[in-house]
């Protein structure tokens, strides 16, 4: 193709990479307007400042989302993305998710450096690259960017852990894409290609012994299961989630995982072999793991560590059945889980802080001090444990539906083993995650419980993301045919 021809069909792929150019554009207005502002009589007031600007950028970002739902794409820069309706519903949820953790930041008013906002733009166009990455160089690229700047947020925090959390986190991180590249350079060895959709590309795997194909895709899929926070990549979540500022930690324990998700599922279709078996191990070992390491822990952060690890074994439940119903059941996991997370990390911020570091101790009695934001963080950890009248119910109830189905199908005994596995550690959370209610309502402090100033805004932010999930259990068909779309 001639070099006319490249620059002919660049140009025509801009329109469908319009919020990703925008995003782009307010990264680098952030930085210009901090650099300014630090020198301007409004110096004192640049964090606030630029806090504002940034929920300015993503709202606007968030209607040129919106504007793409009826005016796809397709394939923008020779294949490299791929724009359709999945890549616009998870840019939502990115999109969302982190303007729910800028309000976080504002109720709360967390002190994060001003270099923060222009870091989350930066990481929030990275997720959106990755939910539209179709080849080996964009996922790569993508990831990459997203881990960069996660690695730097974590850094943000007061004292020693943080700096140690971030060390770790950039440790294990770059083993993983250390793996992945690994991968992603024997699957161009094998096909000549780094486009997952070309028809080279499944000729030439198919072509190769599926033993080959597994370790390859294993390889390959390790950065992508590193995000998931999944079995073998889940050493990092404890450390990180405990040393970052829990604004931060809103953010990478729901959005990551949402983008990781859809790349996740992009990937497992384009390889010929039967990832069936590989994908229920994993999911069989995050949730033994992730609940029964959770049964041991007093630090809030820690215990939603080891719970994000079971509950990423969960979401990929649905992936493991592979048909239709999984994925879409694997996407309303997700996007239930987005929603409680966010709560919950609001609520641990909230009630935790008169203390250093929030732990069972910390919320000790509080029931009484906080009955509304209680009964709300009782709701959540029901939705957690997968209980109605929750959404978390739901979720869990079609995951398993759809792993049932695909045991009919096949006949495949792993898929029993995981279904009965699943249905028992969701017995096994309700020992953890009613630890907080019990420590809320029925333990009393041998001290009276400090009582903090909470604003009006937290308390609407709570009560609407709470009844947000008693109202998914209730009225499910909105979002189910929504997702049907994708």
């Amino acid at each position: 193709m001639r070099l006319q021809d490249h620059l002919y069909h660049v140009i025509q792929s801009l329109p469908g990479f319009l919020p990703e150019t925008w995003l782009a554009g307010a990264f680098l207005f952030i930085i210009l307007s901090e650099i300014l502002l630090k020198y301007s009589p409004w110096q004192l007031q640049t964090t606030g400042i630029l806090r504002s600007l940034t929920i300015g950028a993503l709202a606007v970002a968030l209607v040129l989302v919106c504007l793409q739902w009826n005016d796809l794409g397709g394939y923008l820069f020779h294949h490299l993305i791929y724009l359709d309706h999945k890549a616009v519903f998870f840019k939502l949820i990115i999109l969302v998710t982190a303007l729910l953790v800028l309000l976080h930041v504002q109720c709360m008013q967390t002190k994060l450096p001003a270099e923060f906002y222009s870091i989350l733009l930066a990481v929030v166009l990275g997720l959106f690259l990755m939910t539209m990455a179709t080849n080996g160089l964009s996922v790569y690229l993508s990831i990459e960017l997203v881990s960069i700047g996660s690695y730097l947020m974590v850094t943000f925090g007061s004292g020693k852990k943080p700096a140690e959390g971030g060390i770790k986190y950039l440790l294990f991180g770059a083993l993983s894409s250390a793996i992945m590249l690994y991968g992603l350079s024997l699957l161009y060895g094998m096909t000549g290609t780094l486009d997952f959709t070309s028809d080279v590309f499944a000729n030439q795997l198919a072509q190769n012994p599926p033993l080959i194909l597994l370790v390859v895709g294993f390889l390959t899929l390790s950065g992508v299961l590193f995000k998931l926070s999944l079995v073998p990549f889940h050493v990092w979540p404890p450390d990180v989630y405990e040393a970052a500022p829990t604004p931060i930690v809103s953010f990478l324990s729901t959005a990551p995982k949402a983008a990781a998700l859809l790349l996740l599922m992009r990937l497992l279709s384009v390889f010929p072999a039967d990832f069936q078996k590989l994908m229920a191990i994993i999911a069989l070992v995050s949730i033994l793991v992730g609940n029964l390491a959770a049964l041991w822990q007093n630090d809030l952060k820690r215990l939603m560590a080891y719970s994000g690890i079971a509950q990423a074994g969960f979401i990929i439940v649905g992936l493991t059945a592979f048909n239709q119903t999984g994925f879409e059941s694997a996407v309303f996991y997700i996007t239930v889980y987005v929603i409680i997370n966010i709560a919950v990390f609001l609520l641990i911020d909230l009630m935790g802080q008169d203390t250093p570091s929030p732990t069972l101790a910390s919320i000790t009695g509080k029931g009484a001090v906080y009955p509304l934001l209680s009964v709300c963080f009782t709701v959540l950890m029901l939705g957690l444990v997968g209980l109605p009248p929750t959404a978390g119910f739901t979720a869990k109830l079609l995951v398993f539906s759809s792993l049932w189905e695909a045991y009919q199908t096949n006949g495949d005994p792993l898929l029993v083993i995981l279904l009965v596995v699943g249905l028992l550690n969701a017995v096994i959370s309700l020992f953890y995650y009613f630890k907080i209610p019990f420590y809320l309502f029925f333990r009393t402090s041998a001290s009276s419980p400090v009582s903090s100033p909470i604003s009006y805004a937290a308390i609407i932010l709570i009560s609407l993301l709470t009844i947000s999930i008693l109202a998914l259990f209730f009225k499910t068909d909105g979002l189910i045919n929504w997702i049907r779309l994708l």
